[in-house]
């Protein structure tokens, strides 16, 4: 029996919390990157390790390099109406395509393409895998009333 219970907590240690998130993040990051291959022309990747390492890239890109990108381009996304956001992925896949021997992006409209594909399957399914239920914050204790003048 202490071996399942040690398996339990190791399993509840791993798939809880951050290391459960980051997971399922990749895992989300994947889909919508090899959805984006098979759905727009003008990205390709040339085997299985080429595209798990451009979801890899694209994810720690995502985690790193985006919120930097997003304050430094703050004014265009907000002059646009968020629509400059668009160009920001797009750039980051560019980059992604960079780095990533045998993943390639063959010009700037099908980045564009396949940033607008993964913004929408990542929204997608960010939507669908996260927990709707309201948390319950427990209620501050009562304190008992203060009598003032009982005897009046």
């Amino acid at each position: 029996m202490p071996p399942l219970r040690i398996t339990r907590e190791l399993n509840n240690y791993f798939f809880s919390g951050g290391f459960r998130a980051a997971v399922i993040r990749v895992l989300i990051t994947g889909i919508a990157v090899f959805l984006a291959v098979m759905i727009v022309p003008g990205l390709e990747v040339d085997s299985l390790g080429a595209g798990l390492a451009s979801v890899l890239v694209l994810t720690f890109l995502n985690l790193l390099v985006r919120p930097i990108l997003f304050v430094l381009t703050l004014p265009l996304i907000v002059l646009s109406l968020g629509l400059f956001l668009i160009v920001v992925n797009a750039l980051l896949l560019e980059l992604t395509a960079y780095l990533v021997t045998g993943f390639s992006v063959t010009g700037f409209w099908p980045a564009v393409g396949g940033a607008v594909v993964i913004s929408l399957v990542t929204m997608i399914l960010n939507a669908w895998t996260s927990d709707h239920r309201p948390t319950e914050r427990p209620a501050p204790p009562q304190r008992p009333p203060k009598i003032i003048n009982p005897d009046e």
